[in-house]
């Protein structure tokens, strides 16, 4: 139905990957449909990711500053695609950096590599939900089921070995993704965050408490208000909605709702594991808050799913314990290191690998605070200081005999402790996601001031709207770096795939 095809336009290549995308999928559907109503379906019905691949002869002579859009040397180079509507733009750029760097056609097809069903319905559809028990015994031999050999993470990981993938034949990967890793985490952050993939921007927050949930509701269903204010209308305009759980969405009262805009959307019965919330732009350069709870298991779980979306940033915002006695209470931390004894990611990123702070984010978060606190120079560092953070994976370290972490807290140099932050630097860094975190001192252990409830409560009030607004002014201080810029060649290894 669609035979391979070369393409030297950007656009017209985007739209034949939709085209086969949409056509294949649709051919799922509409066999499921009839499955599931009872229908005996004669044989298997199977359909199959797009690809796109590019071939060339010649080294690489691409622009050295970039880090990306560029392919490492002669040779043949493929991804599968998946939900090209969502990623259109991302497409497209990718697709433009390829043609314009290399000058030989894009080739659009049909790959091998077939989409389970439960991928070919976008909104996550539970396809077993309502099947009786012959019809699930027979589901497997009627459709691809997910894969997991087809959605590791030996690419980004950089333990792929072309020879030993039988699935690539001689090419190497084109992206850091394949198209069922890709949809696997799609469906998972519907999970996990009771919000669409569609409703994630592109610079995103992390936090580990719920009051920084509670101010930024409160701050996205402000901006959404309409003002007479020049200054603060201007400023609020560029914001177009804030989207809650559910898809419950504010439209923007200072300037026209689009026409095709959805009213509201349904708040959950129950809040989500870790739930998300939007504050959108129209380009998707926005601003996404995510409450990761508590723990470096957490922390990876959100950062695996969320990374396909090829964020441009991630920050961390959260409460840590401040371990040098010169610290007060509602101190800033900058970190500019991490000791991870987190070990979630043990396994993926070996912990001889060093997770470096990146100039771009960590100039971005100090202008913030600066601008924010309305201080600089040296009356900056009575609240802030730069220094290296330890994140570890017990909640209750502090009943240990504390010899062993008080020596490894020193020699590290440690001046901050917390459980998620070095989880979500090194898995910017293991996806070439740019980084960074932002702390606050909420208690002292280690001299006596630990978190209790009054106190704590007092502290939370005082400091977290201020942290919030520092942690969104430091991302809107990145958008304005340009994409090119922010993604840093520090992020890039050996052989990177083409795509960011």
């Amino acid at each position: 139905m669609f035979s391979s095809e070369q393409f030297t336009n950007a656009e017209e290549a985007v739209e034949r990957v939709i085209s086969i995308y949409e056509s294949h999928t649709a051919l799922l559907r509409a066999a499921f449909g009839r499955f599931s109503s009872g229908e005996l379906l004669p044989a298997r019905t199977r359909a199959c990711y797009p690809f796109v691949r590019i071939a060339t002869e010649k080294a690489t002579h691409a622009d050295t500053r970039q880090s990306f859009g560029f392919v490492a040397g002669p040779g043949v180079y493929e991804t599968t695609l998946t939900q090209p509507v969502l990623f259109k733009t991302y497409l497209l750029n990718q697709f433009q950096h390829l043609l314009d760097n290399h000058g030989v056609p894009l080739e659009i097809g049909v790959s091998d590599l077939p989409i389970p069903v439960h991928f070919a319905f976008a909104e996550g559809i539970h396809v077993e939900g309502d099947l009786d028990p012959e019809h699930l015994r027979n589901l497997p031999d009627l459709f691809d089921l997910p894969d997991l050999s087809k959605m590791d993470d030996r690419i980004v990981n950089g333990t792929f070995e072309m020879e030993h993938d039988s699935g690539y034949s001689g090419k190497h990967p084109l992206a850091l993704f394949t198209a069922p890793r890709v949809d696997y985490s799609l469906h998972r952050l519907r999970h996990y965050t009771a919000t669409s993939p569609d409703q994630f921007q592109r610079y995103v927050l992390f936090t580990n408490y719920a009051f920084y949930i509670d101010e930024f509701i409160r701050l996205g269903r402000e901006l959404m208000e309409e003002t007479s204010d020049p200054e603060q209308r201007a400023y609020r305009s560029q914001y177009c909605a804030f989207v809650e759980p559910g898809n419950v969405t504010t439209w923007n009262a200072n300037h026209p709702m689009p026409e095709d805009a959805v009213v509201s959307g349904v708040a959950p019965a129950r809040q989500p594991q870790m739930p998300a919330y939007h504050l959108q732009r129209v380009d998707g350069s926005g601003i996404t808050l995510v409450n990761i709870g508590v723990g470096p298991s957490n922390a990876k779980t959100i950062t695996d799913h969320i990374a396909v979306l090829r964020p441009h940033g991630w920050i961390m915002l959260g409460h840590c314990a401040g371990l040098s006695s010169s610290q007060r209470m509602g101190d800033y931390v900058l970190a500019h290191a991490y000791v991870r004894d987190d070990h979630v990611l043990d396994d993926d990123l070996p912990l001889w690998v060093p997770i470096p702070a990146l100039a771009e984010v960590q100039l971005a978060l100090q202008e913030a605070v600066a601008g924010i606190t309305q201080l600089e120079g040296y009356e900056l560092k009575r609240i802030m200081r730069t220094g290296t953070v330890a994140s570890v994976d017990d909640r209750n370290w502090e009943l240990r005999d504390h010899r062993t972490p008080l020596l490894r807290f020193s020699q590290s140099r440690a001046i901050a402790l917390d459980m998620e932050s070095a989880t979500v630097a090194a898995n910017g860094f293991r996806f070439r996601v740019p980084y960074g975190t932002l702390l606050c001192v909420s208690d002292k252990p280690l001299h006596g001031e630990i978190k209790l409830p009054g106190m704590a409560n007092r502290f939370y009030e005082q400091r977290v709207a201020q942290h919030l607004k520092i942690g969104i002014r430091a991302l809107e201080l990145l958008r304005t770096q340009g994409v090119e810029r922010l993604h840093s060649r520090k992020l890039r290894s050996f052989g990177e795939p083409a795509f960011r």
